[in-house]
């Protein structure tokens, strides 16, 4: 199966470290220029915004995804190609991964987290086999040791580990796209 819908979990802030920030720019350009769409969760603050903002400069389809009461506090991103407005964050988090070939997960913090948590649960129940790839090692090397940890305590089965991935650049998560679509 060919990837051209890419889920992108990212914080609603922009953190402390200015090239995160560069890091959400560079993955939304990138993504529009490999001819992916961004699915993501429908704000124009913190990563969010500049990971929505790049992709539409960069000529990407961006679909949102926000639930109702969110709408106003995440400052809703009105130039998006589609935006989804849902009831709760259920429902929310299962719009982005029916509308998504594979996840992205970009430094961000207890929301990006969940978000992150529930796509590693779905690969454990065996509810989808999608890609997870976590950009910035730095940045999610405590749940890199957690998960190697929970696997080799008996938690967590090898074939969790094997569709998550923890990769430094914007260029290694693409190529794990590329290689996961060509595999499909």
């Amino acid at each position: 199966m060919k990837i051209e819908s890419v889920c992108v979990f990212c914080g609603s802030r922009f953190g402390n470290v200015p090239a995160r920030r560069a890091l959400a720019e560079e993955t939304g350009r990138r993504l529009a220029g490999a001819g992916m769409r961004t699915v993501y969760g429908g704000g124009h603050v913190g990563l969010m915004g500049v990971l929505a903002d790049a992709a539409l400069r960069a000529g990407g389809e961006v679909v949102g995804v926000i639930p109702e009461f969110l709408h106003q506090q995440e400052v809703v991103h009105t130039g998006l190609t589609e935006l989804l407005v849902t009831q709760s964050m259920h429902e929310r988090k299962a719009k982005m991964h029916a509308r998504s070939d594979a996840f992205l997960a970009l430094p961000g913090g207890i929301g990006t987290l969940d978000e992150v948590a529930e796509a590693l649960s779905w690969i454990s129940l065996d509810l989808h086999r999608k890609p997870v790839i976590l950009v910035d090692c730095a940045f999610w090397s405590p749940l890199a040791r957690l998960l190697s940890e929970m696997e080799g305590a008996g938690f967590v089965s090898p074939a969790l580990l094997e569709s998550t991935a923890f990769v430094e650049t914007v260029d290694e998560a693409l190529a794990l796209l590329a290689t996961a679509g060509a595999q499909g």
